[in-house]
């Protein structure tokens, strides 16, 4: 597939408009409200939490996007509205209506997202007025502003877009994303929003999304917790001009994997601003049944703390790699396992081989870090994305409130 990979944002596909503000909900007196705007009706999809314990603008989201059509999404920052109750409920209600109200819309047209500290009333009084002041403000240039605006503990905001053709015409998808902390399949904090021009019909638009979101943000973690809040969505209002794509087969796929590279690499930021991370890594794992099966025995190595731990310690120990894929749901031989870190093996049918540890060391020592596992049973490939776990991990957590 021929694609152009742009630094856009969630504007970058044509029919949309952003902002984001600052409205005091973050003590610290940053961006903290984003508005997205579609000129054009859309089609939209999405996949959410897992949790048992779902925030107030997740249930609501979730049953608005069951129908499958949206114009705006108004998302705050600094305040999860979770575990607030009816009261929470009522102020998500309250944030859809506010948007449609300045937008000139319905309120099943606005979707809702939040993320922040859980347990905390929105001070609704600051979001009306800051949900006033994105409305007026939205602009084609207003895409970065509005990234900025969603982050908690981020470093950096998280956009990435590129331009496929579908049916002989350009088609754009653009996203915008925050996570740094609370990172694990299913999602996790995770807010990821996504736009495209292209037409495509409700039930292959959500089709797409499951299989990008499998493929990318379900294959991440940076510390095993799962969110309250953890939402991706994605908009499409077909002003690209395309005939409408129905079903994953021709230009249908085309799309599902424009829409996956996009995933992939904002999951790729995510991880990369891991909290407290100072490397970022990723453990393929191949020669499995399935993918389903790969993905599973890589994201048991990934999730292990014992296994971060050792990336941050820059130790070549490769056992910690066997015991963890020992834990993964996945009948294996563990007398067929290779294990590589880069192009060095480590471990060749379970067992230990000579190499050099000062090469080892080289290799542990680079920002990026590849882990390479081969189960020898199969053609299934999974790639997970982790990071180190290090001191300024526990510094950063143990004050997230302050």
């Amino acid at each position: 597939m021929k694609t152009t990979q742009h630094s856009g944002s969630i504007t970058f596909a044509k029919g949309y408009l952003a902002s984001g503000v600052a409205c005091g909900i973050k003590r610290s007196g940053k961006s903290d409200l984003a508005v997205v705007y579609s000129e054009a009706p859309a089609t939209v999809a999405g996949v959410f939490t897992v949790n048992q314990v779902k925030a107030a603008p997740v249930v609501l989201t979730a049953r608005r996007t069951a129908g499958g059509t949206a114009r705006a999404l108004v998302v705050n920052s600094g305040n999860a509205n979770a575990c607030t109750g009816e009261a929470g409920m009522r102020d998500a209600e309250k944030m859809a209506a506010l948007t449609a109200h300045h937008l000139g819309l319905s309120d099943k047209e606005v979707l809702v997202a939040s993320t922040g500290v859980i347990g905390r009333y929105l001070p609704m009084d600051k979001v009306s007025a800051g949900i006033e002041a994105a409305s007026r403000s939205l602009s084609v240039e207003g895409g970065e502003e509005a990234a900025r605006a969603i982050c908690t503990t981020d470093t950096f905001v998280k956009e990435f877009s590129l331009t496929l053709n579908i049916g002989g015409k350009p088609v754009r998808i653009g996203g915008m994303a925050k996570g740094a902390g609370m990172i694990h399949p299913n999602l996790a904090t995770l807010l990821a929003f996504l736009t495209t021009d292209a037409a495509v019909d409700p039930a292959t638009l959500k089709a797409a999304l499951g299989q990008a979101v499998a493929r990318s943000f379900h294959c991440v973690t940076i510390d095993g917790d799962c969110s309250t809040n953890d939402t991706v969505l994605v908009m499409a209002n077909g002003r690209a001009g395309n005939k409408p794509l129905k079903g994953l087969g021709g230009d249908g796929a085309k799309f599902a994997e424009g829409l996956t590279s996009v995933c992939q690499e904002l999951a790729r930021r995510v991880v990369l601003d891991g909290e407290g991370a100072t490397k970022f890594i990723e453990v393929k794992v191949k020669g499995a049944p399935t993918f389903e099966a790969a993905r599973e025995c890589a994201m048991a190595v990934a999730k292990s703390s014992l296994f971060k731990t050792a990336m941050f310690g820059m130790d070549a120990n490769w056992g910690r790699i066997m015991a963890a894929l020992g834990m993964a749901p996945v009948k294996l031989n563990p007398g067929k396992v290779d294990i590589s870190f880069g192009p060095l093996k480590v471990a060749k049918d379970g067992a230990a081989v000579e190499f050099s540890e000062a090469k080892a060391l080289g290799l542990l020592k680079r920002k990026e870090v590849e882990v390479v596992i081969d189960l020898k049973s199969g053609k299934g490939e999974a790639a997970v994305f982790t990071s180190d776990l290090s001191y300024d991990y526990v510094k950063i957590n143990a004050a997230y409130r302050t």
